[in-house]
């Protein structure tokens, strides 16, 4: 006799970097909050984030040979269309054997091919786009979604089937939460009598950002500012001869709660979970969007809030010139630390991930 297959089984599709993976994994961790017994299964690249984080966390993970489409001519645009096919038909055989009721797709060329044959399969698919303008991965699955879940009114304009999308937010995992200042600040070491900026340039790097903070250094430090300086896995190895008891260095940083908990003002690029995240807790900020993602999406993300008097805007082409001036601005004027605060939680979805996750839960008890 077969054994009976679980009701609630969900596929996840969301990956390359940090941004599209962690909503999909506040939305999974929110699904087995509310139903233990839900079977949850990954599909993304191995040798992404995606690949390292999702097996630690105890999530079930099935690797496909997918890249992304090169916009430089070189061989790998030729051989983009045979890396396409192949992931094609592994992901309709990770989806007949897993056979997913619900399928999520939060972004990043990996969703493209496991999205498409989860739908293939039958089931029904639920897009979250965390950015202010959607990327193509997004656009092109539109088709084939039940619901796209967004996280700007700004997006509207840019999907053509308006009658699917909600307003819900990007997901963000529960475990982030500001926590006492004073206790925060002695994790890293630091002083209450100093102004603190915490630094951030992704899990790789903004080279950019690093360059600034290096050559304005010094004079940050003269006028009684200490550093949270997350410089990022590729850049580590140049910049860890600036750890100090003023500045701390480091490659990633593990507890974002402490992080943000300790700092007065965060310095960071302008992705969707950044910017969420910064929303929930209130945290007033200056971004700086990277000019080499996709369709510009990370300046349209920090012009949304920048408009509404929620971020200070800096482009990445104006570091130079501006950077200093504009931290001492901000960081010394507690009004508008205040307003940059109280406009920013306005942003803030924190029911994102459980909203999602009952419509994904849904879709299998109603039906």
């Amino acid at each position: 006799m077969s054994k009976e297959l679980n009701k609630y089984r969900f596929l996840f599709a969301g990956g390359g970097t940090g941004g599209h993976l962690y909503p999909a994994i506040a939305v999974a961790e929110e699904i087995k909050k509310l139903k233990p017994e839900a079977e949850i299964l990954f599909i993304g690249s191995k040798n992404k984030i995606e690949g390292d984080v999702v097996p630690k966390l105890g999530f079930n993970f099935k690797d496909i040979i997918v890249r992304g489409f090169s916009r430089k001519i070189s061989y790998k645009t030729f051989l983009f269309p045979l890396y396409l096919i192949i992931s094609l038909l592994q992901s309709l055989v990770i989806t007949m054997k897993f056979k997913p009721k619900v399928a999520l797709g939060t972004g990043g060329y990996v969703a493209g091919p496991a999205i498409w044959a989860a739908s293939v399969m039958g089931s029904k698919v639920i897009l979250v786009e965390p950015n202010s303008y959607p990327g193509i991965t997004t656009r092109l699955l539109e088709k084939y979604a039940d619901e796209v879940h967004i996280n700007f009114e700004y997006t509207k304009q840019f999907l053509r089937r308006q009658n699917i999308l909600k307003l819900t937010g990007n997901p963000i995992r529960s475990s982030l939460k500001i926590t006492d200042k004073s206790d925060a600040l002695r994790k890293f070491d630091l002083t209450e009598s100093k102004k603190t900026l915490l630094i951030l340039g992704g899990s790789l790097g903004a080279q950019s950002i690093n360059i600034a903070i290096e050559k304005n250094l010094d004079n940050l430090l003269k006028n009684q500012i200490q550093l949270i300086w997350q410089v990022g896995k590729n850049y580590f190895e140049n910049y860890s001869k600036y750890h100090s008891k003023e500045c701390k260095v480091f490659a990633f940083i593990e507890n974002m709660s402490e992080a943000f908990s300790a700092c007065d003002l965060v310095i960071a690029r302008a992705g969707a979970s950044t910017i969420s995240e910064i929303a929930l807790l209130g945290l007033p900020s200056v971004l700086i969007p990277s000019p080499n993602v996709a369709e510009n999406h990370q300046y349209h993300n920090a012009k949304a809030l920048a408009d509404n008097n929620a971020a200070i805007l800096v482009e990445d082409k104006n570091l130079g010139k501006e950077f200093y001036d504009i931290i001492i601005k901000t960081l010394y004027d507690q009004n508008l630390l205040n307003d940059l605060s109280i406009n920013i939680k306005k942003f803030a979805k924190p029911d994102a991930s459980y909203q999602i996750a009952k419509n994904a839960i849904n879709y299998i008890e109603l039906n």
